[in-house]
């Protein structure tokens, strides 16, 4: 298993920086959170105690208890690496939400992102 130095990462950091992100361009920090419960099927108290506990990047994908069947569909590319790709399943979760943070970001609807077809 490789060990990548995100996997050590608090999440909490990485949770902030997407809600910056989504906030600088135009969009609802808040559909941060919406788009972790989706991918992860953490609830939102859950994704509270994991942020409020400083779980890191590796237990917060790892840890999660329902990742959705749709998730599979998320396709593309994220800082030049195919997403679909990706063999490691840690790794690969986190490029979905690398992907899923910056398909809001350009303004893609929730719904469609969250109804993948």
């Amino acid at each position: 298993m490789n060990d990548h130095r995100v996997y050590g990462m608090n999440y909490a950091s990485i949770h902030r920086a997407y809600e910056e992100k989504l906030a600088r361009k135009g969009q609802a920090p808040e559909d941060v959170a919406v788009l972790e419960r989706w991918l992860t099927g953490y609830t939102q108290a859950e994704l509270k105690a994991c942020l409020q506990r400083g779980a890191t990047v590796r237990d917060f994908f790892d840890g999660a208890r329902h990742y959705n069947p749709e998730s599979d569909k998320i396709r593309g590319v994220v800082c030049g690496v195919r997403v679909e790709n990706v063999e490691d399943p840690t790794m690969r979760r986190i490029r979905q939400m690398d992907k899923i943070i910056d398909e809001r970001a350009r303004g893609k609807a929730l719904e469609k992102i969250m109804n993948r077809k």
